[in-house]
């Protein structure tokens, strides 16, 4: 399996690409734009992301509207795949790491939605053990890949259907962005690109949970 990180920059604007695999050729819209260049971890955006409708299959084989079960919370989103061989596991990895180092009642608040894009494989209870090993309480979302296509690209998230290489092997192109959406008006202003640490996401988590900027 292959995997590349690729950054794309347009003009006075940051245009945010990441993922694993090939990328399909530059067909897709930038996925954040921001005043300037990136200079921290957490990027503030300039048109904030409102959040997908979406209801998929969480890993208790339940129904879960994405933007019903989240409303009024802090919200760190991700598309990735549980088969990633590198970005998937370090991001929800870190992202674990700092969750467990709010407070407890701020944890309880907090919702990490991980949503896969490989659904076939990414069946309700795989993705739930994968899950449980970075945190039991995030939530894992899977299903129509048409579906999960769509409402990634409705905040800037660029994934590709799978691919079956003639070796057998799965190539998985996805966006290795995190959406952080602030509980006072359930809409994505932050990003952060894949490489963020534990600690940057540490020292970001108290101010999601008061809808503030990095």
């Amino acid at each position: 399996m292959r995997t590349t990180i690729k950054i794309g920059v347009a003009l006075a604007a940051v245009a945010a690409l990441a993922g694993c695999g090939a990328s399909d050729g530059g067909s897709e819209k930038p996925l954040a734009v921001v005043s300037g260049a990136a200079s921290k971890p957490g990027t503030l955006l300039d048109a904030p992301f409102a959040k997908p409708e979406l209801t998929l299959t969480d890993t208790h084989g339940k129904p879960y509207n994405l933007v019903k079960e989240t409303a009024g919370r802090p919200v760190l989103l991700f598309f990735g795949y549980t088969h990633c061989p590198d970005v998937c596991p370090t991001t929800m990895s870190d992202i674990a790491i700092a969750k467990s180092r709010l407070p407890k009642p701020d944890q309880q608040k907090l919702r990490v939605v991980f949503v896969s894009t490989d659904p076939a494989r990414d069946t309700p209870q795989h993705l739930g053990e994968w899950l449980s090993a970075q945190d039991k309480d995030f939530v894992g979302l899977t299903g129509d890949f048409g579906t999960i296509q769509k409402a990634a690209r409705s905040v800037g998230v660029g994934i590709d259907k799978p691919v079956t290489e003639k070796d057998g092997s799965v190539t998985v192109t996805h966006g290795a962005e995190v959406l952080a959406f602030w509980p006072k008006d359930d809409k994505g202003h932050v990003l952060y690109m894949s490489g963020t640490t534990a600690d940057e996401f540490t020292a970001y988590l108290p101010k999601l949970l008061r809808s503030e900027a990095p």
